[in-house]
């Protein structure tokens, strides 16, 4: 169920509001403009009622502090108000809301409009999705991980915490191919992803393809030692699918797996861990491969 939250200093308007859309979506409401930013940030709503005219801090404000934030910067807000002055309705509209409701309400105007943004948010949340999905092995792709990378990496400068990565490499997927031809390739690649993905322990964590039969995995808040055990146990999720490469040396389909940790600072950039990983990469391969280094 969708989720609709009204921020509105008068409590008839948001009793009423909640009797127009309780039936049909998750209510959330508040009369603080300032507890209301609160529940935004930590609910995430599909969509925002956001009066105007507030005795705290007005609504306009509120929209700049939730375009603002990450968490809530694609959040639709809708201004719920009685100015009915064009000036205002095109100063709500150019710091980020994309409709108007206006005082008092007509249920059915209400349940439409909420309905019909509520509707293009659900297929512009597809999109961006399948933007950010591989589409052959169903993990992240390649812009998710950088966007991700960036995001956890500025996150970690901010609160001085590890951040590790592991990048890994499909060993002899060239021989493979080869010898199993690229449909089997693919196959493959959809599996390791599959294993690699049972692996991660935490929503926070991704398993990204990084490029052809390479793969990323970013672990937020991890030791080095702690991501060295999850690339162990990685590693095994692939060999235990016992996928036969008869032109490999363990018989078997296996990855080879660098790790890097660091505390970021400022002045370093995300490109300097990803280095460090693909260092430990190399050195996995060539003492042997299907092995974690770090």
């Amino acid at each position: 169920m969708q989720t609709v939250l009204a921020i509105d200093d008068v409590p008839a308007n948001l009793k009423l509001l909640g009797e127009i859309l309780g039936p049909a979506y998750r209510f959330l409401c508040s009369t603080s403009a300032q507890a209301g930013f609160e529940i935004a940030v930590a609910q995430r709503p599909d969509v925002i009622l956001l009066d105007v005219v507030m005795p705290e801090v007005d609504g306009y404000e509120i929209c700049r502090q939730l375009k603002a934030q990450q968490q809530t910067e694609q959040i639709p807000v809708i201004f719920i108000t009685s100015l009915k002055d064009e000036t205002d309705e095109t100063r709500g509209l150019d710091i980020g809301a994309i409709d108007y409701i206006t005082k008092p309400f007509c249920p059915a105007i209400v349940r439409a409009r909420i309905r019909n943004h509520l509707e293009l948010k659900r297929y512009r949340d597809l999109l961006e999705a399948m933007s950010m999905t591989d589409g052959l092995t169903g993990v992240a792709n390649r812009r998710h991980f950088e966007q991700f990378l960036d995001r956890e990496w500025r996150s970690a400068i901010r609160r001085q915490a590890p951040m590790s990565l592991v990048l890994m490499d499909i060993d002899h997927f060239k021989l493979y191919n080869d010898h199993y031809g690229h449909l089997e390739g693919d196959e493959c690649l959809r599996a390791v992803a599959q294993a690699l993905q049972g692996g991660a322990r935490r929503a926070s964590e991704l398993v990204a393809r990084y490029g052809g039969e390479e793969f990323a995995c970013v672990l937020p808040e991890t030791s080095l030692e702690s991501a060295k055990g999850l690339a162990g146990q990685q590693r095994e999720a692939v060999l235990a699918l016992e996928r036969p490469h008869a032109r490999s040396t363990w018989g078997f389909v296996t990855v080879s797996m660098g790790v890097a940790s660091v505390v970021p600072s400022l002045g370093q950039e995300p490109g300097d861990l990803i280095r460090q990983a693909d260092e430990h990469l190399y050195v996995a391969k060539k003492n042997g491969r299907n092995q974690v280094n770090g």
